[in-house]
């Protein structure tokens, strides 16, 4: 490795770039995205990345001939809410002004891909962001381009309320393999118990790729591959993870989600992590969604729905919260997962295993135009911040991202988390050195981004079960409003 690649992986500088409102274009073919590209360009120039204009802004990040791959959050194709798709996934306008820039640094090849949630229309969610027609007419004109592509193997429906799945659609040669072992950040919380979950997942399946001595992810070979990721998070408050930025974002590198640990079965009092204390009814309503999900037939599948709804409905009389998916800041799976993927985006190497140093850059763009809050990441409520900002590594950025949403970063487990002494670290620095520059100011984060968020900022809706995990200064002293809670019923994750 390069030292200027160890530089750029380990800068603690996060650039922030104020549009002149928080509007994102409404046609490109009229210039409409002029204030994106500006913006861009803006915090290239801020962070170092552009010294050659001839080869746009990432001309220091992407050197002629690479393989790049542009990562936005396409996490699913409607808003479970009435609010739209402006505060659900990076909008368009962003995807491709990325491109755009990417291509002008000459590399050998530019691809955009995700992997969103397993009932996702990945089609029509390109369609409605009017990304298929744009993606159609760059490959005809532009043989780098490589067009939008869906990374999962796993592609679902559900018909009244059951999980109906089309499984392995890609070939697993078009994956990667990687088993971290006992330095997997979730070694520690893992025993014989099989208590990993995913929702609406076989947790059988679960139990292969995670358990004591062996943590497994399959992240696609295009990933790994590459030689530059242009990483393009959407902001939004997340009801498991607290915040979902640069380091939430890697869930989309792998494949098929029963990779992927979100919380443990049970209270914290029975030893789980899929919600606070405990409860007859939970416990029982966990068992007979594990029967759900376990079940051969849909007809199976829909006589043990059936079972739990009168105890959904218990929970609502009792006044009691129907989530049973690790939302809240309790949660002590999901940041491991994340942190997981993250050290294999940097260190991982086409043949499954880690290397000492990184093996490629990775820069972060995030998506704060309008930033989502309340029952995120599903259910986003529009947050106008009219911001986008960037960094060389995703905990430096993640930092910025909890300040930004008024949280106090400290108590958010994945942004907390991501500075700690393990091997293949993700920081060679501590929280304490992350700064910013830009628009809003240049010093150290946790000086400046309390005082302009308490100055500008609009109330912030948490999920519920991360209020406490509010910075209170931050919010002028008042505790923002409760998110309403989300019904399992959701059925996406």
């Amino acid at each position: 490795m390069t030292k200027a690649l160890a530089e750029l992986c380990f800068d603690p500088q996060v650039g922030i770039a104020e549009l002149p409102a928080p509007v994102y274009p409404e046609d490109a073919a009229v210039g409409g995205e002029a204030q994106i590209g500006a913006a861009l360009h803006r915090l290239a120039r801020q962070l170092g990345w552009s010294p050659d204009d001839q080869r746009g802004a990432f001309a220091g990040v992407i050197p002629p001939g690479a393989r790049v791959l542009v990562k936005p959050n396409f996490v699913l194709h409607q808003n479970l809410g009435s609010w739209g798709m402006l505060p659900l996934v990076t909008h368009q306008s962003l995807v491709r002004a990325a491109v755009a820039e990417a291509l002008r640094a000459e590399p050998a090849e530019v691809l955009v891909g995700d992997a969103p949630l397993q009932g996702c229309d990945f089609a029509g969610l390109t369609k409605r962001m009017n990304l298929d027609r744009w993606a159609d007419e760059l490959l005809k004109r532009e043989p780098r381009f490589k067009g939008v592509r869906d990374f999962r193997r796993t592609i679902s429906s559900f018909v009244d309320g059951v999980r109906v799945a089309r499984e392995n659609t890609q070939s697993a040669d078009r994956f990667v393999l990687f088993d971290l072992g006992g330095e997997s950040m979730l070694e520690p919380i893992t025993d014989e118990r099989e208590a990993f979950r995913v929702t609406c997942y076989d947790p059988r399946l679960l139990a292969q790729t995670h358990a004591p001595g062996r943590h497994q992810y399959l992240v696609a070979r295009e990933v790994i591959e590459a030689d530059v990721i242009i990483n393009l998070p959407k902001l939004k408050t997340h009801k498991k993870a607290g915040i979902t930025c640069a380091l939430k974002n890697l869930i989309g590198i792998n494949g098929n989600k029963e990779y992927l640990p979100h919380h443990r079965i049970g209270g914290s009092r029975t030893g789980g992590d899929c919600y606070s204390g405990g409860s007859r009814i939970k416990s029982t309503l966990e068992y007979f969604l594990d029967q759900q999900n376990t079940a051969t037939s849909y007809t199976v599948g829909k006589l043990w729905r059936g079972a739990s709804m009168p105890l959904f409905r218990a929970l609502t009389w009792l006044g009691e919260s129907q989530d049973l998916e690790g939302s809240w800041s309790g949660n002590d799976t999901i940041w491991r997962t994340c942190l997981d993927l993250n050290r294999i985006l940097l260190y991982g190497r086409p043949d499954g295993t880690l290397a000492s140093e990184p093996q490629r850059r990775v820069i972060h763009l995030v998506d704060a135009v309008v930033a989502g809050h309340g029952d995120g990441p599903l259910r986003p409520q529009p947050l106008p911040m009219g911001l986008i900002f960037a960094g060389a590594n995703a905990a430096a950025v993640d930092w910025v991202g909890a300040h930004l949403l008024g949280y106090d970063p400290a108590r958010i487990p994945i942004a907390r988390e991501a500075f700690g002494d393990f091997r293949w670290p993700l920081t060679s620095f501590t929280r304490t050195d992350v700064r910013i520059t830009g628009d809003y100011g240049a010093g150290v984060a946790d000086d400046l981004l309390p005082v302009r968020a308490n100055a500008t900022a609009s109330p912030v809706i948490y999920p519920a079960g991360w209020r406490d995990a509010v910075d209170k200064q931050n919010a002028g002293g008042k505790l923002p409003a409760e998110a309403p809670p989300s019904a399992l019923s959701e059925n996406f994750y």
